[in-house]
């Protein structure tokens, strides 16, 4: 029988009169506390017009507040005593992080709370942002790597936000005005869109008590919900980016299934069977076997009411058709489930991961927050644990012939190439 797991780290949830909702995970053997504020205000719920508005604000709240007018005043307060200030934007959040020693976890909260509800947003600051933003969609455009992962975006969701950039283009950003922005604000960045999230040496009580001096008086109308997923992918298809690279980059997915599946457990040990480790299918065959790449890996993309399973490398431009022959022969193998042996070792590689992160304060934190904002429901530890635990090879060989079907892939490549037709070939199961 399994033995049950030491310290895994409980939560606590408050739900403010407002809708806030205040979730806490106290970790008495750390000294960090990890601050994670997240809102339902990613790149799915823009308008083709307000594309990379999500972002753009990511940046913005760390230009200036009322209390705090420079930048360096607000990461003075968290890096002046050691920790870190940062920010992500997703397809279905936006969130706003600090780590900081325990003794100052107040400051961090504070300064959170500050930049959320008292940016100053002024136009000098958001045109000057602006170019900070074109810079990093030209950074991420002049990378392969990225650039490969954008295009098959494009390709498996046309037409719709899940197959934008999340960063939306030099053209959306530079055309958004500040009173579109600040009406998107208005719009997502409420109570009820809210979830503040903390982890490490911090009692709950101490939270909710900073947390409802802080923005007991907020307050804001019910938020924009985003449109669901449309399913108008034809393929098998190939597309092409042509690139003078030494290494053709590579990118193949297939749509896979959502954060509320019951075969989520499923497919993730599938994956990690497949591309996620040294011991894996893809690195034995295509690396130790054959050559033909220095690093390739699979994953597992999960969203409210979609995901893909993908697969990426690099490779020399001479093997790269080869390269993609040999992951759909693999890919093919799948059909056939795995061994008891070689599920054992992938559940014990996902359970040890999953372990291993969640013993940090920020990992906790955003577990929790993300679960609460995304999901409205949390999965511990053990929860997730049990979930690999649960899955038999009947499962992992149904979820494979339910995603895995030849008229669902998508196949993106930058480098020097000017037909598809190979490519296209390769991709036949």
């Amino acid at each position: 029988m399994p033995r049950k797991l030491m310290s895994a780290p409980k939560h606590e949830k408050t739900t403010l009169r407002s809708g806030l909702r205040v979730l806490s995970s106290t970790m008495p053997t750390t000294n960090a506390v990890s601050l994670v504020i997240n809102f339902g205000a990613g790149s799915r719920y823009e308008s083709d017009e307000l594309a990379g508005s999500s972002h753009l604000f990511e940046h913005l709240l760390f230009k200036g507040t009322r209390k705090r007018p420079q930048p360096r005043m607000i990461s003075q307060v968290v890096e002046g005593v050691g920790g870190t200030l940062n920010a992500y934007t997703d397809r279905e959040l936006t969130g706003y992080w600090a780590r900081v020693p325990r003794q100052h976890y107040g400051e961090g909260l504070e300064v959170l709370i500050d930049m959320i509800r008292n940016s100053l947003l002024r136009p000098s600051d958001i045109k000057r942002e602006k170019q900070v933003v074109f810079e990093e969609i030209r950074a991420s455009n002049d990378s392969p790597s990225s650039r490969v992962d954008t295009i098959l975006d494009e390709v498996m969701w046309p037409d719709q936000p899940m197959g934008r950039d999340i960063a939306g283009t030099e053209e959306s950003v530079g055309a958004v005005s500040r009173s579109a922005l600040l009406g998107y604000m208005a719009t997502q960045y409420v109570p009820v869109n809210t979830v503040v999230a903390v982890a490490g040496g911090i009692t709950h009580h101490e939270v909710v008590r900073q947390v409802e001096r802080l923005m007991g008086d907020w307050k804001g109308t019910r938020p924009l919900v985003f449109d669901k997923v449309v399913d108008n992918y034809l393929g098998p298809q190939v597309r092409l980016e042509f690139r003078k690279t030494e290494q053709a980059h590579l990118a193949l997915a297939i749509h896979g299934i959502s954060l509320f599946d019951p075969d989520r457990y499923a497919l993730r040990l599938l994956s990690a069977a497949f591309g996620e480790s040294m011991s894996s299918r893809l690195f034995e065959e295509v690396r130790e076997k054959r050559g033909l790449a220095y690093d390739i890996h699979s994953a597992v993309s999960m969203y409210s009411d979609c995901g893909a399973f993908h697969v990426s490398s690099g490779v020399d431009p001479k093997r790269a058709v080869e390269a993609v022959k040999v992951i759909v022969s693999e890919l093919a193998r799948l059909l056939d489930g795995l061994p008891e042996a070689e599920l054992a070792e992938a559940k014990e590689l996902s359970k040890g991961r999953l372990i291993l992160r969640m013993e940090e304060s920020r990992a906790v934190a955003s577990s929790i927050g993300v679960q609460e904002l995304v999901r409205g429901k949390i999965e511990t530890i053990d929860d997730m644990v049990a979930g690999f635990n649960r899955v038999t090879g009947d499962d992992v060989r149904r979820v494979a012939r339910r995603v895995i079907r030849p008229e669902r892939v998508a196949l993106a490549v930058v480098g020097p190439f000017k037909s598809e037709a190979r490519f296209l070939q390769a991709l036949k199961f």
